[in-house]
């Protein structure tokens, strides 16, 4: 996170010199057993959860077995984030190996056709015992554990809520694909699970994010902003109950 000077001008036509922290956002290349694999545009924090979340997301691990070290290291053009994985694990990277660029873990660069793109999800198992109340105490203290937000006004945050809307974990980036796979990773490393709670997301709803959260395993998915027809349905066909367009005095239920 830096600080820049900017020239305020108020609509009187007042000007005068601020100063505002800026959000940072930083290539991170994604390197799998000495494989070149990807590139994400991200805030280079909590750079570990990022990595195991995104091989989680990526279908290239099941658990966080499959993920033997996780190295970090700044570099003159950005940050390499290198993953040793288990033979089999590393296997299936092969298989997806990337060249180009992406701007967020969405994971489809490297697709080659259509149904690569919209692969079959599995059905999801976990039952959410959250109700309308806890969703509204969730969101009424996400912003209380969005520090970087705070300061930037320009970071997402992944949330993993209890039952009755206590906020257990977060993590912030500026990539909204970026802190949920952070948020994935730092409860797949640390053998945290849903316990019956959701996810909240301060995004909208895209079906990157519904697939995400299928193959974590969540049992509601909750965002701030509305979603997409194609997130809608990856929902209904995997069985993810969404609850869209969250705000303090209503939510919609799907």
């Amino acid at each position: 996170m830096g600080e820049v000077r900017f020239e305020s001008i108020g609509r009187d036509g007042v000007r005068a010199s601020i100063s505002r922290a800026i959000a940072e956002e930083v290539p991170i290349a994604i390197e799998l057993n000495g494989m070149g694999y990807a590139v994400l545009m991200g805030t280079g924090e909590a750079l570990e959860d990022l990595a195991c979340g995104f091989a989680l997301s990526e279908r290239l691990v099941e658990s966080a077995a499959d993920i033997l070290d996780v190295d970090a290291q700044a570099v003159e053009a950005g940050i390499m984030l290198r993953l040793t994985l288990t033979p089999e694990a590393a296997a299936r990277a092969e298989l997806r190996t990337r060249h180009r660029t992406s701007d967020s873990s969405c994971g489809l660069c490297g697709i080659e056709n259509l149904e690569q793109a919209i692969r079959p999800l599995h059905a999801v198992t976990a039952t959410a015992q959250a109700n309308e109340e806890a969703i509204f105490a969730a969101v009424d203290r996400l912003h209380d554990h969005q520090p970087l937000n705070r300061l930037t006004g320009a970071v997402h945050a992944a949330a993993l809520c209890d039952a009755d809307g206590a906020i257990r974990l977060v993590r912030e980036d500026v990539g909204r694909h970026n802190a949920f796979d952070k948020l994935i990773g730092a409860m797949l490393r640390g053998g945290t699970g849903w316990d019956g709670g959701f996810a909240l997301l301060s995004s909208r709803c895209s079906y990157e994010l519904v697939e995400k959260a299928v193959l974590a395993g969540c049992p509601m998915l909750v965002t701030i902003s509305a979603p997409t027809s194609l997130a809608i349905e990856r929902a209904r066909q995997a069985g993810l109950p969404l609850v869209v367009l969250a705000r303090p005095d209503a939510v919609l239920r799907l």
